[in-house]
């Protein structure tokens, strides 16, 4: 008998295997991070076509195998065609799709992950938020939402609430003016950018793209976000090499 599985999900990539097929990564709400087999996705007349590009979002029916899912069918309810007809947009997308491929993981919840990258898409397509600061936004929210955001509350080292300006990778997150003294590669921030910082880690997914940051701000978001989630990447980001190249 098929074993078969309703899942919603967006495809991260889509790697061509022998003539015709497909291996498409999903992220899904119900069974986190999968690999799925598109037999046939290659051929011109295909139903599988145009479903198994990366930002494809929708419902996916999976015969359920042994050790692999195989694609049944599909219901794609957002093909993000903006950003495909966007190179810059388009690029940003695949950066988002790398970095949540590898933040998660199979047989996990991954619903907040993946509104946060839905969402994120979406951002990237309005004129009324710049792309960078999408990306910085986007890159620590990822961060938080596995558990490995810094600390920008208090102070890392003695817990004060008040006087931290530093921002420090190694240690975590702020240091206050005293504890900075102890640690090299402190970096000093405005307010304004330590706000922003908390406002990302603590709001909801709905919130996240509704605000804009002076050139200052975004400037030092850049340097703590790029130098912090560097400590958790073990590997180049392929597209994001693309990204700096191009753009």
């Amino acid at each position: 008998m098929m074993i078969t599985a309703s899942v919603t999900g967006m495809v991260l990539s889509a790697m061509p295997i022998g003539d015709y097929d497909k291996r498409l990564v999903i992220l899904t709400k119900e069974r986190g991070k999968i690999a799925v087999f598109a037999k046939g996705a290659r051929r011109q007349n295909s139903a599988f076509l145009a479903c198994s590009q990366p930002f494809s979002f929708g419902e996916f029916m999976l015969y359920e195998g042994k050790n692999s899912y195989n694609l049944v069918s599909v219901d794609i309810t957002n093909y993000f065609d903006e950003l495909r007809r966007d190179l810059e947009a388009a690029y940003y997308g695949m950066y988002f799709c790398e970095l949540t491929d590898y933040f998660t993981h199979e047989n996990e919840d991954g619903t907040y992950a993946l509104k946060l990258l839905y969402q994120s898409l979406r951002a990237l397509t309005q004129k009324s938020i710049k792309r960078p600061l999408v990306k910085s936004i986007f890159e620590l929210k990822l961060i938080a939402v596995n558990g490995l955001a810094p600390q920008v509350f208090s102070c890392v080292k003695c817990g004060k609430t008040d006087s931290f300006s530093y921002f420090n990778k190694e240690a975590g997150g702020m240091l206050c003016n005293s504890c900075k003294e102890k640690s090299a590669g402190s970096v000093k921030i405005s307010a304004a950018t330590i706000y922003t910082m908390q406002y990302i880690i603590s709001s909801s997914i709905g919130k996240l793209y509704t605000f804009t940051v002076s050139q200052e701000v975004m400037s030092e978001l850049k340097v703590c976000v790029e130098s912090y989630i560097g400590l958790y990447i073990d590997k180049k980001m392929k597209s994001l090499d693309l990204l700096k190249k191009l753009f």
